[in-house]
C-alpha cells in the first residue's frame, strides 16, 4: 500500500502545532496552567548550564507563552514537585508521571548497562566509595557535592570533588538520588524517596517494552511527524530499542507511515496531529528547544543549518557564541547571538543574521519586537544591537536603541 505523501509546508505546520506554536497566547500574565500546557506539548525542559542570556530550561515556555514568571518553573519542580530532574533528552526537567516510564533506564544503570563512562567506572571500580556517598546523602541531604567533600575533609578525610561528583552522577542516573533543589545552579541531592511524591513512588513499574512504547508515543505526539531517528532521539533511545518500539506502534496502527517531501527517508505521522491552515508566531528559540535540538531534523523541516558554537574557539565561530534561531511564522528567518549584560542592564545583540530569501525589513521589525519582549522579561532596559551580521543594519534601524 503506498504511503500518504505530505508536502514539506504541511509537515512543517504539523511540527509547529505539535510543539505548541499554534496555541493561542495567554491573554494576561501566564500562570501555572499555561506552563503545564507547554509541558503537555514538549514533555520536558532540557537543562544546560550556559547562562549568557538565560538558562535553557526557562526558554521554551517564553518561546510559547511570551514573558512569564520564571519562578513558575522552579515552583513546579521544587515546590509543588510536579517535575523531577533526570536524563530524558540529556539532563531535563520532566513531569513526574514519566518517572515510572524511565525506571528501565535507572535499572540499566544499576546493572552497569547504561550511563556514561565516569559514573559507571566509579561504581565498577569503587563500589564502597559510591555506597558511602549514598549513605552521606541519606544522612545529610539535601546536599551538594562540595558539601560532602568539605564535610569529609573537615573530619580528616581527603575526598576529591571530582570523585564525589562522579559518584553522585552514578547515583542520579540509577535513580537512587535526585535533585531536591538548586543553589544558584548547583544541584542539591537527596535520596529519591524523600523528594518525589508518594503517589509517584508507589506507581507500578511498566515493563521496559511498554515504557519505551509509551515514550515513543509521547515523542510522536510532540513531533507530529517524524522519522524513526527523530522519535528515538527524543528520549535518547538506542537504535534497537527505538526501532522495536516504533515498529510495534506502526503494527498497532498508532503511528501512520508517510512520506514527507524532500526527506528521503520513511516518516511517521501521529494520527491525531493537528494540521493548521497556517501558523503565525514570532519566537526566539533556545538552542535546546525540542523544535530544533535534533539538527538534521531542523534542516529537513526548515532548510536551516544550525550548529551551536559554544565550544568553537572565538576566531573560528561563524555566527557567535550563544545563537538563538528566530522563528517567524512558518520559517526560521534569522539567528541572533544574545547576551544579557546585567551589569549594564541591557540586552546585547552581538550579531544578527538574516536567513537567505528573507525580507530584511520585515524580519528586523518582527525580531526587534521579540527582542524587546525578551529584554522586558529579563528585567533589562535597552536592546543594544552591535553592527555584526547581515541583519544588523536593518535591525539597528528598528530596535529600541542602537549600539
Amino acid at each position: 500500500m503506498p504511503r500518504e505523501r505530505l508536502s514539506l509546508p504541511v509537515a512543517r505546520r504539523i511540527a509547529l502545532a505539535a510543539q505548541g506554536f499554534s496555541d493561542p497566547l495567554p491573554a494576561g500574565t501566564p500562570d501555572r496552567r499555561h506552563l503545564r500546557r507547554v509541558l503537555g506539548r514538549t514533555n520536558l525542559l532540557q537543562i544546560d548550564s550556559v547562562n549568557v542570556f538565560q538558562r535553557a530550561h526557562y526558554l521554551p515556555a517564553f518561546s510559547r507563552l511570551g514573558p512569564y514568571p520564571m519562578q513558575l518553573v522552579d515552583d513546579l519542580a521544587f515546590r509543588h514537585r510536579e517535575l523531577f530532574e533526570y536524563w530524558g533528552h540529556e539532563a531535563s526537567l520532566l513531569p513526574v508521571a514519566l518517572h515510572p516510564l524511565l525506571r528501565w533506564r535507572m535499572e540499566r544503570a544499576r546493572n552497569l548497562e547504561e550511563g556514561w563512562g565516569g559514573p559507571l567506572r566509579a561504581m565498577r571500580d569503587k563500589p564502597d566509595f559510591v555506597a558511602e556517598v549514598l549513605r552521606l546523602v541519606r544522612e545529610r541531604g539535601p546536599v551538594g557535592a562540595g558539601d560532602i567533600r568539605e564535610g569529609e575533609r573537615n573530619r580528616g578525610a581527603w575526598w576529591s570533588w571530582d570523585d564525589t561528583k562522579v559518584a553522585l552522577e552514578y547515583l542520579f542516573w540509577s535513580g537512587q538520588v535526585t535533585t531536591a533543589g538548586r543553589r544558584s545552579f548547583e544541584r542539591l541531592y537527596d535520596v529519591t524517596e524523600r523528594v518525589l511524591p508518594a503517589h509517584v513512588l508507589n506507581a507500578p513499574t511498566p515493563s521496559r517494552e511498554d515504557a519505551q512504547r509509551e515514550l515513543v508515543r509521547l515523542a510522536a505526539r510532540a513531533h507530529g511527524v517524524a522519522t524513526e531517528r527523530d522519535l528515538r532521539d527524543y528520549f535518547r533511545f538506542g537504535v534497537e530499542d527505538g526501532r522495536t518500539a516504533v515498529a510495534s506502534l506502526v503494527e498497532a496502527g498508532e503511528l501512520l507511515p508517510v512520506e514527507v517531501e524532500g526527506w528521503g527517508k520513511p516518516a511517521y505521522l501521529w494520527p491525531d496531529a493537528a494540521v493548521p491552515r497556517r501558523v503565525r508566531r514570532a519566537a526566539l528559540l533556545s538552542p535546546f528547544d525540542p523544535l530544533v535540538w535534533e539538527r538534521s531534523r531542523t534542516e529537513r523541516l526548515f532548510g536551516f543549518s544550525y550548529r551551536i558554537e559554544i565550544y568553537v574557539p572565538a576566531p573560528k565561530r561563524v555566527y557567535g557564541y550563544y545563537v538563538l534561531p528566530f522563528l517567524l511564522d512558518e520559517r526560521i528567518a534569522a539567528r541572533v547571538d544574545l547576551k544579557a549584560d546585567r551589569k549594564a542592564g541591557v540586552l546585547r545583540v552581538l550579531a544578527s543574521w538574516l536567513e537567505p530569501g528573507g525580507d530584511a525589513g520585515e524580519v528586523a521589525a518582527a525580531l526587534a519586537a521579540e527582542l524587546r519582549r525578551a529584554a522586558d522579561w529579563q528585567g533589562l532596559g535597552d536592546v543594544v544591537v552591535e553592527p555584526r551580521g547581515t541583519l544588523a543594519a536593518a535591525l539597528r534601524q528598528v530596535a529600541v536603541s542602537g549600539a
